[in-house]
């Protein structure tokens, strides 16, 4: 029997398996065979090599490892998994002493002035709440007040909540509802900023506190109504009346026991408007509430349909309001209202009404004056205009809209211009504060609505890539407006002649004789009836208690300051006052990273498609 195997050379092998040779034998003969075979072929590679080579001449052998897909060396392998393996360990090693050795932290960095500040403005809305106070309501010295308003009287037959508006305990609706509508409108751009701040529920809670409040006041479930409360309280004494109200006595609210007429009104363009402007300007804060939101567009549709029917102004007639709030025109209002319900509703009737000529030039959008550009709790035109002009800048609707948009953007512009020192539209304390009330008592609440609209202005600009605008032929940026703002809150916050703060708990020194009732008398289980508390109201004693965040009256124009409780037009805040201060700090506040927010804003506008206009007239020759 023989076996053939294949000759790796190309020729056949034949191994004869009756040789009787031993093994040994056979093996040498093999190889003396193969070797002869090697001079007559070709050269041999190392593997072909090492089969012919005997015990002691055979070479070392490469050792390999197969990786399925590739076969690499051995010793290149445990070289590439050995330094892996080296890597990971010092990785490791240096993870955990990153970990475990003590280091120090870097913290955030502190917080700004105007943030610090509103955290503590907001406080002063707290501290004027009526009615049955919330748990966390952090003010401690306040507690349930006032809790028969509109029960004996009004038509609504509950008032019970809404605000304080002062130092005293009446409710305005008037100044009350404009301080919303600005609280609203800070929520709308600056929202990132408010929630930066920590701050965003909490303002949230105050403006539904106000909202819920304005929702008692007139039939907010109808379409149509014939009137609304206006106010709830009485503050005459004219004539020398000793009758108990809320400016003879000084009682805390938690102790009044006099009656607190309702004041109604049937024929009330300008409070109705207005209300109607807090209410849709809440709608798009709260829009995530859908229900709630709804409610709010509803009853602004209501409040603003009734102004348009019963046309009047709220304090004519000889109304008490006009002794305190009077209001000089209905004409803004309209505008007003009608730019917020067009942003909560995206219903263009409102937009036309707002954008009608005739409107504009009632409310003195064409003309100057000397209060022309002042933005406040009764002239609504500046903040009106600045609110379309954002429409213009970033929507740019067209025609039929355009020529009036153009014109308020124009005049936004004048008003911006007027601020600015280099011209004479207004005068300034020697400290730098702007006087927009011409030297009349109570300056700052004027001035923390144009700090307020020229920072949110220049943020438009910024946010429409426009680096600037025109006062005449002169170029200024925005950055000049924000410098305007930074000034006059600096000057309220203590940078001023007098070092002093004019906002309450803010600095080391600010006014410690605040006219304010119920921070002026002690809480001490004393109950103090409507004379007993005189004696709070005209000791030389700071108050016993801290109305933390209210921004006071301010100085006169010679940046003089009487801390004295009894002289209101130093020291008394305002809503409407506060309402403008945390409208312009909450714009100052931050590191500049956070900016307006564009859509918001825009939320229930729809899509818009301009209308082209008409075609020119045929051409006659």
């Amino acid at each position: 029997m023989s076996m053939y195997g294949r000759d790796p050379w190309g020729g056949p092998l034949e191994i004869n398996a009756a040789d009787s040779a031993t093994e040994d034998e056979r093996s040498r003969n093999l190889n003396d065979y193969d070797r002869a075979a090697l001079s007559n072929s070709r050269p041999l590679d190392e593997t072909q090599q090492s089969w012919l080579l005997g015990q002691g001449e055979q070479k070392k052998k490469k050792k390999y490892v197969d990786l399925g897909c590739i076969i690499v060396s051995r010793k290149i392998f445990v070289w590439t998994v050995g330094t892996v393996l080296v890597c990971g360990l010092l990785a490791g090693l240096i993870t955990l002493i990153v970990k475990t050795v003590p280091r120090h932290h870097r913290g955030r960095s502190p917080p700004d002035n105007y943030t610090l500040a509103l955290h503590k403005s907001l406080m002063f809305f707290n501290a004027q709440r009526s009615g049955k106070l919330p748990k966390h309501n952090n003010v401690s010295w306040r507690g349930n007040s006032c809790l028969q308003d509109g029960k004996s009287d009004s038509l609504m037959k509950n008032l019970v909540g809404g605000y304080y508006d002062a130092g005293d305990a009446i409710k305005f609706n008037f100044p009350a509802s404009f301080a919303m509508t600005m609280l609203s409108w800070s929520v709308i751009e600056y929202s990132a900023k408010y929630e930066a701040a920590g701050e965003l529920n909490h303002v949230k809670e105050i403006i539904k506190w106000g909202t819920d409040y304005f929702l008692k006041t007139f039939n907010s479930s109808a379409d149509i109504i014939d009137g609304v409360a206006a106010q709830v309280g009485s503050g005459d004494t004219s004539g020398g009346s000793t009758t108990p109200n809320d400016h003879y006595c000084w009682m805390r609210p938690e102790d009044i026991d006099y009656p607190r007429p309702t004041t109604e009104c049937h024929s009330c363009s300008d409070l109705a408007a207005e209300m109607a402007a807090a209410l849709a300007a809440a709608s798009i804060v709260f829009k995530d509430n859908k229900a709630y939101s709804q409610k709010l567009v509803h009853g602004a549709k209501t409040l603003f349909h009734f102004s348009r029917q019963q046309r009047g102004r709220y304090s004519a007639g000889g109304s008490e309001a006009a002794i305190f709030y009077n209001s000089t025109s209905y004409w803004d209002e309209f505008i007003w209202g009608g730019a917020w319900l067009y942003y909560a509703t995206g219903n263009s009737s409102y937009l036309q009404l707002a954008t009608t000529p005739g409107l504009a030039k009632h409310a003195g959008a064409f003309w100057g004056g000397p209060d022309y550009g002042v933005l406040s709790w009764d002239n609504k035109l500046a903040g009106a205009q600045v609110l379309l002009s954002r429409l213009r800048l970033f929507l740019s609707p067209g025609y039929p809209y355009e020529e009036m948009l153009r014109t308020f953007h124009n005049q936004t512009s004048i008003i911006m211009c007027s601020y600015l020192p280099i011209f004479t539209s207004f005068n300034r304390t020697k400290g730098g504060l702007i006087q927009l009330n011409h030297g009349r008592p109570q300056p700052l609440q004027y001035v923390v609505n144009a700090a307020f609209l020229a920072t949110v202005f220049s943020d438009y600009l910024d946010a429409a890539d426009t680096p600037g605008w025109y006062c005449g032929p002169t170029f200024y940026s925005t950055d000049v407006l924000r410098d305007f703002a930074k000034t006059q809150i600096d000057y309220i916050l203590g940078k001023n002649p007098r070092k002093m703060s004019y906002i309450v708990g803010f600095g080391e020194r600010y006014p410690r004789h605040v006219h304010h009732r119920g921070a002026s008398i002690p809480k001490n289980k004393v109950r103090y009836n409507c004379k007993g508390g005189w004696k709070w109201r005209d000791t030389s004693k700071p108050n016993p208690n801290t109305l933390v965040g209210a921004m006071v009256a301010g100085p006169d124009r010679h940046d003089g300051f009487h801390d004295v409780r009894s002289n209101y037009n130093y020291t008394e805040p305002t809503l409407a006052g506060n309402a403008g201060l945390v409208a312009a700090l909450v714009a100052l506040s931050g590191d500049g990273s956070a900016k307006i927010d564009k859509n918001t804003i825009f939320s229930a506008v729809p899509p818009m498609f301009p209308t082209p206009p008409p075609p020119p007239a045929p051409w006659k020759p």
